[in-house]
């Protein structure tokens, strides 16, 4: 059975329709942010995805790794694996040896995670509500509110940094009391990547069992 991952949570949310009149303060940080991650390449980082349920004593850290170019990516945590080349994903289980192979679809949650950087313009309303400084470092916090009120996310917050316009964090706060927050550690801007970083290549994986869900 196909296991879905948290970090992709957050682009279940992004297909909505919307047309609301925005604060232009922080459309103006939103725009400068995604353009400069629109402009690379590719990009790698390493995260920290943290979940908590405080009604609920709940809280796990998870480490990730992802790598990210246009539409395609290879993202690793918790013994899952998942690859989309835009057309097919694959979702690779580690315990049970297994790999998901379903179409990529851009309505569904396996919309490429560099949709967090345009998540803004489609859906949802957006709101600066100050700055703060976190280890020295300048940062403007933004928040984003669903149009659509049946979502089960009703806020995401971003913390941009001030000098450069790029994402530190963001934290998702679902209706269930789930607060997920997941803080870039390592940044590297075109690294190096070829069509086998995304694509799943059966011959690395002695004995996987592939089970094809298209």
């Amino acid at each position: 059975m196909k296991k879905s991952i948290s970090f992709l949570l957050l682009a279940v949310s992004l297909a909505l329709p919307a047309a609301a009149q925005q604060d232009p303060k922080a459309g103006k940080i939103l725009d400068q942010m995604s353009a400069k991650y629109q402009a690379l390449k590719a990009f790698q980082a390493t995260f920290t995805q943290t979940l908590e349920n405080p009604s609920a004593k709940v809280k796990q850290n998870l480490n990730g790794d992802i790598v990210v170019s246009g539409q395609k990516f290879r993202l690793k945590i918790s013994g899952q694996e998942v690859i989309n080349d835009g057309k097919t994903t694959w979702t690779y289980l580690k315990n049970e040896n297994e790999v998901n192979i379903s179409d990529s679809d851009p309505d569904s949650q396996d919309m490429s995670p560099s949709q967090i950087y345009t998540m803004y313009k489609k859906g949802y309303k957006y709101t600066y509500v100050q700055q703060v400084t976190e280890g020295g470092e300048p940062l403007d916090v933004i928040e984003l509110a669903p149009e659509n009120r049946q979502n089960d996310v009703f806020k995401v917050r971003l913390k941009v940094r001030k000098k450069d316009a790029s994402v530190k964090s963001w934290q998702m706060f679902k209706k269930n009391g789930n607060q997920y927050t997941f803080l870039i550690k390592n940044f590297k801007p075109n690294p190096p990547v070829d069509a086998g970083t995304f694509a799943f290549d059966k011959a690395k994986y002695k004995g996987v069992k592939v089970v094809d869900l298209r």
